[in-house]
């Protein structure tokens, strides 16, 4: 198996639970702390795509600016949308899990158990 990421924000119940999931599991993860040090385009690019999912799905809405500036939208491209999320890092959703080939936003935190 691959090696496992977690862009992880320890203020996150949820995220602090799926973290321990992956180690009950008994991998030990790598934890990236992504508001302390946040993807770059191309790392955030390669999630999204990993992730089967869209731009959009990977936004946080709650407790983040998203409502501020208007990210819901249709107007924002997802380039522009990822430009967004490269400027305040915590709109990206978490916690994501990652294998480098697939990648998973673990909400619910079940989600997790694809990787093992």
């Amino acid at each position: 198996m691959s090696s496992l990421k977690i862009y992880h924000n320890p203020k996150c119940k949820t995220s602090r639970d799926v973290l321990e999931l992956i180690q009950k599991a008994g991998i030990e993860p790598e934890v990236i702390l992504y508001l302390v040090n946040p993807p770059s385009e191309k790392e955030l690019r390669a999630l999204i795509q990993a992730s089967g999912g869209g731009v959009r799905e990977t936004l946080r809405q709650k407790g983040t600016p998203y409502d501020e500036l208007d990210l819901g939208n249709p107007k924002w491209t997802d380039d522009e949308l990822i430009q967004f999320i490269l400027s305040h890092p915590i709109l990206l959703n978490r916690p994501i899990v990652s294998n480098g080939k697939k990648a998973r936003l673990c909400r619910p935190l079940e989600t997790v158990q694809e990787f093992f």
